[in-house]
């Protein structure tokens, strides 16, 4: 055998015992990195999920705001028409509002009571002042409120 082959299977030899011993650590560094790689999709996995369900929460506390506004608002409404028959309420204890009560068939039965006054039942002509001006109903509803107060 000559030199050059010697030298060869030597240098073959050293190259088998290298790879023998390179290889465990080269196999722990490619499994370190597929762990890595699979904690890496885990994590944007995790991530995604949570971010939908942040976006879910939000449509979710965006829908409730408004049911709270819609809410709000149909309270405020159920506030001015309880404003208003206390309002009615009033006029009917001060006596201000008995016209409504008296139904139109009625009016011949009810004429000069406080619900048709002698000058409503006349024709139902509009009263003049002392300057000849005629009072419209609105203005007497208004003077016979300010006067009951």
């Amino acid at each position: 055998m000559s030199t050059g082959v010697v030298v060869l299977i030597i240098a073959v030899v050293v190259v088998l015992i290298a790879l023998a011993i390179m290889m465990p650590r080269m196999r722990e560094r490619a499994r370190l990195l597929a762990r890595e790689r699979e904690l890496g999709q885990r994590r944007d996995e995790a991530a995604s999920e949570h971010r939908e369900a942040a976006d879910l929460s939000a449509q979710q506390a965006d829908l409730a705001e408004r049911h709270a506004r819609i809410a709000e608002q149909e309270a405020a409404k159920q506030r001015i028409e309880a404003e208003l028959q206390r309002e009615r309420a009033e006029l009917h204890e001060q006596g201000l509002a008995d016209d409504q009560l008296v139904a139109d068939y009625e009016r011949d039965r009810f004429a000069g009571t406080s619900a048709l006054p002698d000058a409503e039942v006349e024709a139902a002509a509009p009263a003049e002042d002392e300057g000849g001006v005629t009072d419209t109903e609105d203005e007497r509803f208004v003077s016979r409120r300010s006067e009951n107060r």
